[in-house]
């Protein structure tokens, strides 16, 4: 049985992550109680007691703290390559397999923190320039998942379709999701789903 081994952070980046996560609990604050229009770069480095130099340095403009956990799944998709040795996916149908369980435990993770989730998705929804850039974010996703597989020796038109259907099986599970308890329920369905097309 395989084990990660996460080396510990040194000083200097757990002081890193912990501005970081100031800067997004100040913008997630802030978006709640007045809305994604009605707040500014200027409100959220206030909010959370830094400069907006400082803000500058962790994210491009405020509509990147909306996005501030996606490298943390691009990272756990990283962790999983380097912690588990998979046999070479031959087929489309083993490729999608093999991608089932790494793309429920993203579910699991984008899902742990209940309101953010529902603040996340609600802002998303609400706004299209959030929603533009949402798609980007989970594509660069599905590349991660494709060159997983082609790094575990799937050749790249099977990574690459198996890596847009599971990515096709999470956005309907963010859909049919009613919540985020539900989200990785509702991805296990949609993944039952595809298996059954070649049943």
């Amino acid at each position: 049985m395989s084990q990660t081994i996460h080396a510990t952070p040194s000083l200097t980046e757990r002081k890193r992550q912990r501005v970081q996560q100031r800067i997004v609990d100040a913008a997630d604050e802030l978006f709640a109680a007045r809305g994604f229009d009605n707040v500014s770069v200027t409100d959220i480095a206030a909010q959370a007691e830094v400069g907006r130099t400082t803000f500058f340095r962790y994210f491009g403009d405020k509509a990147e703290v909306v996005f501030a956990h996606e490298q943390e799944m691009l990272d756990a998709i990283t962790d999983v390559a380097a912690r588990d040795f998979v046999e070479t996916a031959r087929t489309a149908g083993h490729a999608v397999e093999q991608l089932r369980p790494i793309v429920l435990e993203l579910c699991d993770l984008a899902s742990a923190n209940f309101n953010g989730y529902a603040l996340h998705y609600e802002l998303v929804q609400k706004h299209l320039e959030l929603r533009a850039r949402d798609a980007l974010k989970t594509q660069r996703i599905a590349e991660r998942l494709s060159d997983l597989l082609i790094a575990r020796g799937t050749d790249e038109a099977t990574a690459v379709f198996a890596g847009q259907v599971a990515l096709a099986c999470y956005q309907t599970a963010r859909r049919n999701a009613k919540t985020s308890r539900t989200l990785t329920e509702e991805t296990r369905t949609a993944f039952a789903r595809v298996a059954e097309l070649g049943s």
